[in-house]
């Protein structure tokens, strides 16, 4: 374990029912990185995710948090440490949005914290472009408002580790690069990010390190141009794949390989008069 180590793993499994879900994932999280998790459906990212959190129980395996057993710490303690955002976006109640994001700075409610909750409130919501929809019942927003409204909740909490569900789900394009830059500066000042991601090639332009899951074990982990390799996602997404560089940045671009694709098939002729349903 390295001084900068946040959350190590080793040997993690998870079972639901008959189903093993994690088969001895090892991980480590460091400060001032960007680690993003990829892998196929099923492939145990947000299992791995929800074991760092201490969300999910295992079968066997261990998880510490800044050198301590997961177990060891107290939940109140634990969530100035670090900040999850998870795949769903639930509130029972129709809180406006507003007190939804002041919901991450609960943890910090009786100490000196305390007195920055209102700039970092505004603070977050202004990073996240939802100032506006301050005095919105949550639950009325799109899945793209919750979602950056619930990422705003998690900049609140103020933690030094954020582990990230899926945040660009449900964002248009510029959204989803406005979430992952805002995640890579916050590891940029040193904070620890771990992100799950389904859109390798963002995974490429953001993290510092990708760890690919395939059947529940880590495959790979280190830089993307290390991990990302077309023959091993291929093979590990059962799809042909390409990755390429693109012409003026140099950014990994990683696509479906279509070039095998047969070619459409014209619609077949019908008699004169008659349309195609």
């Amino acid at each position: 374990m390295t001084a900068s180590t946040a959350l190590l793993a080793r040997g993690l499994v998870v079972r639901y029912g008959a189903a093993t879900v994690l088969d001895g994932a090892d991980l480590e999280v460091r400060h001032g990185e960007v680690l993003t998790l990829v892998g196929p459906n099923g492939a145990g990212k947000s299992t791995l995710l929800g074991a760092l959190c201490g969300d999910v129980d295992l079968a066997g395996g261990s998880v510490e948090v800044l050198g301590r057993p997961l177990s060891s710490w107290r939940l109140r303690d634990l969530a100035r440490e670090r900040a999850v955002l998870a795949q769903e976006h639930r509130v029972s109640f129709p809180f406006p949005v507003a007190e939804v994001v002041r919901m991450g700075r609960a943890p910090w409610r009786g100490r000196p914290e305390e007195d920055l909750d209102d700039d970092v409130v505004a603070e977050s919501m202004t990073a996240t472009e939802t100032t506006h929809l301050a005095d919105r019942p949550f639950v009325a927003l799109s899945g793209g408002e919750k979602g950056r409204a619930s990422f705003a909740r998690v900049l609140a909490q103020r933690t030094g580790v954020l582990l990230l569900d899926e945040p660009t789900a449900a964002l248009d394009l510029g959204h989803q690069e406005a979430v992952l830059a805002r995640a890579r500066a916050r590891a940029d000042e040193g904070a620890a990010v771990v992100v799950v991601l389904h859109d390798l090639s963002l995974a490429a332009a953001w993290s510092d390190r990708v760890a690919l899951l395939a059947a529940g074990r880590v495959v790979a982990d280190g830089p993307p141009t290390d991990v990302l390799l077309a023959s091993r996602l291929t093979e590990v997404y059962a799809h042909p794949v390409e990755v390429l560089r693109h012409p003026a940045t140099g950014d990994l671009l990683v696509l479906a390989d279509r070039s095998a694709r047969p070619p459409a098939r014209p619609p077949a002729r019908l008699p004169h008069g008659q349309e195609h349903p």
